[in-house]
Formats: structure tokens, C-alpha cells, sequence
């Protein structure tokens, strides 16, 4: 069976959000289109608490867009944002929640970041995605969401590596873009690594 997967369309990622991304506002047509052809539909939302290390404000004398070593790896400091509980954290209100059976909060601990929708970033600590999916015989994912080239991507990589047939629907992400090309780019590395690249007119 197949899921779809709805990666943080949260109104932080979205145009006038502290992370906007452009033209974010028009995957919320494409997931609602998408949903009720889904066995299941499953949201991932960023819920990070008010002292997130991702945070600029977190690291006197840096700002947003700085990257930082933490922990072995690079962090990306980013404004402010979908902080638990805050109105920015919460789905998009566009979306059809009625069709939505799970959602999956990551991000959660103060000290990691979790780009992907199944690991926190050191890749050791799950979400409950990967477990939540194999419980409800999910053996195949469709991707739509915010943003192509950091938790869309992050999402689709583990997702395949993990088993799962993965499919990315392009009229269903946008991206930051945070250095021109980023999304190309990440949609280039999800190929290679075997995940499917689709428009809608592919699907059945």
C-alpha cells in the first residue's frame, strides 16, 4: 500500500513566514487534490521548542544563514520558527485536515535539528514515521511539501533508503534556495539515491 507523505506545510514555511519559501502557498492544491487517492496520509510539522539550537537568536554574535559546527556536524542557523505550540507551527490552514490520519512532530529535542521526516539529524534518534508506516502496511510513499532541498529532501532520502518505494511529485514542493540551484541540485541527489521524480500527469 501507498502513503502520502505531506512534509511541513506549516504556516512558517510559507510566503510572510520568518522561513517563507516562494510560492509555498501552491502545494496546498496539489496535496488536497492528492489525498483521497492515498490509503493513508500522513503530515510531518516542525515543532521545536522556544531554545531550538538551529536558532540564530540562540548564538550571540551570529545570524541567520551562518553555519555552525555542532556536534560533528553543520548546522544552518535559521530564524526563529515553528516553535511548539506557537500559530507559525501549525499546518497550513489551506490544508483538508479531515483526510490527514497522522501527524508526525519532529525536532523536538533542543540540541538536533530534524530536516527529515523519519530521524532527528544524528540519524540515530526516530520519529516514529518508519514505524507508524510499516504498522499500517505502507510499503510505498508519495512526497509532496516545503522545501525541495532540506526536508523534502532529507525525508525522500531516508525513505528509500529505508525500503520504501519513493516517489517525489514536483508540482507538490518548492524550495529556499538558500545558494541558486539548490533545489535542481536536490532533485538530482533524490535520482541518483533511487527515488522516483514525478508530475502529476504520471501518476496513475
Amino acid at each position: 500500500m501507498k502513503a502520502l507523505l505531506l512534509i511541513d506545510i506549516q504556516n512558517d514555511f510559507l510566503p510572510g513566514g520568518p522561513l517563507g519559501v516562494e510560492d509555498g502557498y501552491s502545494v496546498i492544491p496539489v496535496a488536497n487534490r492528492l489525498m483521497p487517492r492515498y490509503a493513508e496520509v500522513v503530515a510531518t510539522q516542525d515543532w521545536h521548542p522556544p531554545n531550538h539550537h538551529s536558532f540564530a537568536s540562540q548564538h550571540p554574535g551570529r545570524k541567520v544563514g551562518d553555519v555552525i559546527e555542532s556536534g560533528g556536524r553543520q548546522q544552518v542557523l535559521w530564524p526563529d520558527h515553528c516553535v511548539q505550540g506557537g500559530e507559525g507551527a501549525a499546518l497550513a490552514a489551506g490544508l483538508e485536515f479531515e483526510a490527514i490520519d497522522k501527524i508526525i512532530q519532529k525536532g523536538t529535542d533542543p540540541e538536533l535539528d530534524s530536516y527529515s521526516g523519519f530521524f532527528d539529524n544524528d540519524h540515530r534518534t526516530a520519529t516514529g514515521l518508519e514505524s507508524y508506516l510499516r504498522s499500517q502496511g505502507i510499503d510505498a510513499v508519495d512526497i509532496v511539501g516545503l522545501a525541495t532541498d532540506y526536508c523534502v529532501l532529507f525525508t525522500a532520502l531516508d525513505a528509500v533508503q529505508l525500503g520504501f518505494d519513493t516517489t517525489v511529485i514536483l508540482e507538490g514542493v518548492r524550495g529556499i534556495d538558500r545558494t541558486p540551484g539548490d533545489s535542481q541540485r536536490a532533485v538530482e541527489r533524490m535520482q541518483e539515491a533511487g527515488v522516483h521524480i514525478a508530475r502529476l500527469t504520471d501518476l496513475p
